[in-house]
């Protein structure tokens, strides 16, 4: 049986296997206290019954006005443990946190060339909203969608009406 529970900090010594996957942007372990300590109810594990980690999303809430919504930092579950429904039950964790903090809509980036991700995000009701162009840096730099889900505050949806043209990554808000 999953368990679901809040990262912490010792969760760093441990998570390498669910880091180690190629499309997972890995950070600093500055960045991961930061966001433990700002945003702890939107950094969630998964972790197995021998105590794996076996996932984790971590995510924030940021905007003003009809722009405050949850956003998806980081997403990944160990490639053992994928196709389980374990990315879409803290994907769900955190548009119920975003629901509770009275967002607008949930956001995320993704690689385009990552399709696996991007059919999951609309399975699970996300909309490519634009397309953010050389966002990941590589050789060479690639591309990311911006896809968005509406929450219930967004009567009207106009959170997730997509732009018709690609932005830098300077212009996103």
């Amino acid at each position: 049986m999953t368990t679901i529970r809040p990262f912490t900090c010792e969760d760093m010594l441990y998570f390498n296997t669910v880091n180690l996957d190629p499309l997972t942007e890995t950070y600093g372990l500055s960045f991961y206290t930061q966001y433990l300590a700002h945003w702890p109810e939107y950094f969630q594990v998964a972790e197995s019954p021998s105590g794996e980690i076996m996932g984790y999303i971590m995510g924030k809430a940021e905007g003003l006005g009809e722009n405050w919504h949850g956003h998806v930092t980081a997403l990944s579950v160990n490639p053992d443990y994928r196709r389980l429904g374990i990315a879409a039950t803290l994907m769900n964790i955190l548009e119920e946190v975003s629901e509770k903090k009275k967002a607008y809509f949930v956001d995320l980036f993704v690689r385009v060339s990552n399709k696996v991700a991007i059919n999951m995000y609309k399975n699970l009701g996300y909309i490519v909203y634009r397309t953010v162009l050389e966002y990941y840096s590589g050789d060479p730099d690639e591309d990311a969608y911006d896809m968005r889900k509406a929450c219930s505050r967004d009567v009207n949806k106009k959170s997730v009406v997509p732009l018709t043209h690609p932005v830098r990554p300077e212009e996103v808000d």
